[in-house]
């Protein structure tokens, strides 16, 4: 019976999760099978891989024929590199302990080599990072300016509505400072201050309140007087007898 190792899929939609397994060349691909050695995730970065290292040897040594990505993930995990060292021990060319030795090598370079790569990785994400957090701060500044400079023009759109008389008052309160510049004269009503009490003569206007004295020539009414003029004609009557007697006087 010829034996494959391959992928079986996995997981859900748009999300795919492989099992590395043993089958039939026959079966079909999530079919039966015959040994389920390890797991490949291709969803993280790096691809998460778990592998049974002995029963993946083991197989290749059987003759189990890897699939293209398996062999790539064997490759990775060193499993084809154990595999051609046993078969160079198989052949005399070194010893076992040699061969261990040189795996044990590759494996180190293997892993600082991976992890330069995954710094490499990471380095490379951070930049991205920056630089998208940098585009979208830029993104925002202009927004704002936009957004400022709308509420700005907006603001002067409508201001004109209510405060027109008021803009156009206001060069007369910058004129005003002109009457801040006449300080002199706040100064000089201290000294005309006198004149001001001087000015109490304005009070003495009030005499033309004497000038009642004109309204009191209604002192016509004195005008009785007048019927004492009644006396003079009285007087005439009486001293007429005077005459009178001085006229007898004349005639004795």
């Amino acid at each position: 019976m010829a034996t494959k190792l391959r992928l079986q899929r996995r997981g859900r939609k748009n999300y795919p999760f492989y099992q590395i397994i043993v089958a039939d060349s026959r079966a079909p691909r999530d079919g039966k099978y015959i040994e389920r050695i390890g797991s490949y995730n291709p969803n993280t970065n790096p691809a998460t891989i778990t592998l049974d290292f002995d029963r993946a040897l083991y197989w290749l040594q059987t003759g189990a024929q890897p699939s293209d990505t398996v062999r790539n993930i064997l490759s990775d995990e060193g499993v084809l590199m154990k595999k051609h060292l046993l078969g160079g021990v198989t052949k005399g060319a070194f010893d076992e302990a040699e061969a261990d030795k040189r795996f044990e090598a590759w494996k180190n370079n293997k892993q600082q080599t991976t992890h330069s790569l995954k710094l490499k990785d990471e380095e490379l994400q951070r930049a991205d990072e920056k630089a998208r957090m940098d585009a979208e701060k830029e993104v925002n500044k202009v927004r704002a300016e936009t957004i400022a400079k709308k509420r700005a023009d907006e603001a002067a759109a409508n201001a004109p509505v209510v405060p027109v008389a008021e803009v156009e008052e206001a060069p007369v309160v910058e004129e005003a400072p002109a009457v801040e510049e006449t300080p002199a004269v706040s100064e000089e009503p201290k000294a005309e201050a006198p004149v001001v009490e001087e000015t109490p003569v304005v009070e003495e206007a009030p005499v033309v309140e004497e000038t009642p004295a004109v309204k009191e020539a209604p002192v016509v009414k004195e005008a009785p007087v007048v019927e004492e003029a009644p006396a003079a004609t009285e007087e005439p009557k009486a001293e007429a007898p005077a005459v009178e007697e001085k006229k007898e006087k004349s005639a004795e």
